[in-house]
């Protein structure tokens, strides 16, 4: 399925570029790979649903694109790498180990992706595990359980500390407190096990089954619709960052600068094999390339950032965020694009 989902990339790319594609390809030195890929970033952009924005840096050269990386675009699961940062250093700083457990509780279920949400509540788990899951597998559960720990506020005065540029970051369950509440106040008596059950839900039926959750007339409603009450939360500034802050973060990661050797390869090991990226950006790099990456996804959002080769003198930063979108698997053909056309332009 991938193999042919990457034949698709590259066929619908070539076709869209048409016959300057070979002169694009052909452009002489490596240091005009910026102006080659603008090029070809902005025949996507014009197709794309909403705003794209696209933050590309070697770190062999100091060469860069910045394509909308000064815009800020909600960042959605990708800020589970800084949580990891921030947690890792409490490790070095003897204030965790990462062989020390967590009990799983009713009230620690998130919907979405990963394992542990289908765990029963008081199974126990280690911070190492959590770690893991939250990267490999985009895990929220694991996520709040460890944002939770190292407390929500401390954690953000630590990642203000290394990563300058991004906004509150929030536990995944409060984004839903957060963007339900924008329908009504009253969103903060749900449980987050109703959460559960609106995403089981078809998207068209959330909003009804949150009025009838907490018996509101529609006149109690403050959106039009579930879509319209996450574009207001995602405007607060939450979970959010230029892309050009997410590509300097991640240079500081790569580079080492944040964490002991250690922990650096810990989380970029651990990022290269995680499994929610491999039809986004890495569907357009040549076969084989390492990619310690990164992804989110939440309503009409979604993101992919990562390293491209890690630990090596030719590593590349990228960050790259699509909004405005109503087909997921369509958002992620525009990143796939996106790789394929950083390949192209030979900036990798």
């Amino acid at each position: 399925m991938l193999m042919k989902f990457k034949s698709f990339v590259t066929l619908t790319f070539g076709i869209a570029l048409g016959a300057n594609s070979a002169a694009l390809a052909a452009a002489p030195g490596p240091s005009a790979w910026g102006p080659r890929l603008e090029k070809l970033v902005r025949r996507i952009d014009e197709k794309a649903p909403g705003p794209l924005g696209l933050f590309v840096k070697r770190l062999g050269d100091d060469t860069e694109l910045n394509y909308g990386g000064d815009r800020r675009f909600y960042l959605s699961s990708t800020v589970k790498v800084p949580v990891a940062v921030a947690l890792l250093k409490r490790v070095e700083e003897g204030k965790l180990r990462l062989d020390q457990t967590l009990t799983l509780q009713k009230t620690d279920f998130v919907d979405g992706s990963g394992e542990v949400l289908w765990k029963e509540p008081g199974a126990v788990m280690n911070l190492s595990y959590l770690l893991d899951k939250m990267l490999t597998q985009s895990d929220s559960t694991a996520t709040d359980m460890l944002i939770r720990l190292m407390g929500v506020d401390s954690m953000n005065e630590q990642v203000k500390s290394f990563a300058p540029g991004f906004g509150p970051i929030t536990t995944l369950i409060d984004v839903r407190y957060g963007a339900y509440g924008e329908l009504n106040p009253r969103a903060r008596e749900l449980s987050n096990m109703d959460f559960i059950e609106f995403k089981k839900a078809p998207a068209p039926e959330r909003l009804r089954l949150f009025r009838e959750r907490l018996q509101l007339t529609p006149e109690q409603i403050g959106a039009a619709s579930v879509e319209e009450a996450f574009d207001r939360f995602y405007a607060k500034g939450f979970n959010s960052a230029p892309l050009r802050a997410v590509g300097a973060f991640l240079e500081r990661l790569g580079e080492g600068e944040l964490l002991n050797a250690e922990h650096t390869k810990l989380v970029l090991s651990t990022m290269a094999r995680m499994t929610t990226g491999e039809n986004r950006l890495k569907a357009g790099f040549p076969k084989g390339t390492v990619f310690a990456q990164k992804t989110g996804t939440q309503i009409g959002r979604m993101c992919n950032i990562g390293i491209v080769r890690p630990g090596k003198k030719n590593a590349v930063v990228v960050s790259a965020c699509l909004e405005g979108f109503g087909d997921q698997a369509a958002a992620e053909k525009d990143l796939a694009k996106l790789g394929a056309a950083m390949s192209m332009a030979r900036a990798l």
